[in-house]
């Protein structure tokens, strides 16, 4: 269903592609947007039991554009570094491919208890304010994961 990786020795192993996404903040989304476009948005998101979550407004693009189709990907690049002097970079990557849905209640509310603790563990008043303030205006999605690759660059200058 998914294609396997060409370059199969840069591939990265699920565990790799699994703490790059632990680790990281952000990456793009990308959707089947108007038109036919492809919509692409940066995401803050946390990982947790094979799934990206998300936070959004209730309306807009993005919804609009997952009402249309579920089907996703996300990509993270984790590090990039430029070696002009070899015309190439050494860089990682993880990309996924899933189907989103939108959580209710309690499934929301520990959604967004995940990715405000990702965030902000170290402000527990904040995220409770928060959540009371915000959670009713607020929509959460959930990325399944059904396949996910990660890949590094040729060169080993990163660690």
């Amino acid at each position: 269903m998914f294609r396997s990786m060409r370059r199969s020795a840069q591939a990265l192993t699920k565990e790799q592609c699994i703490d790059i996404l632990k680790k990281r903040t952000s990456g793009v989304l990308s959707l089947l947007g108007d038109n036919g476009y492809p919509y692409g948005v940066p995401m803050s998101f946390v990982y947790v039991d094979g799934k990206l979550l998300f936070h959004s407004a209730l309306s807009g693009h993005k919804i609009d554009a997952l009402q249309r189709c579920k089907k996703s990907s996300f990509t993270v690049i984790d590090a990039d570094e430029v070696i002009a002097h070899k015309l190439t970079s050494a860089y990682r990557s993880v990309i996924c491919f899933g189907k989103i849905t939108l959580l209710e209640a309690q499934a929301k509310e520990q959604a967004l208890r995940a990715l405000a603790n990702k965030y902000s563990s170290d402000f527990p008043e904040e995220i409770e304010r928060e959540m009371r303030e915000d959670k009713d205006r607020t929509a959460v999605l959930a990325f399944e994961v059904e396949h996910m690759s990660g890949k590094r660059g040729s060169e080993t200058a990163l660690t």
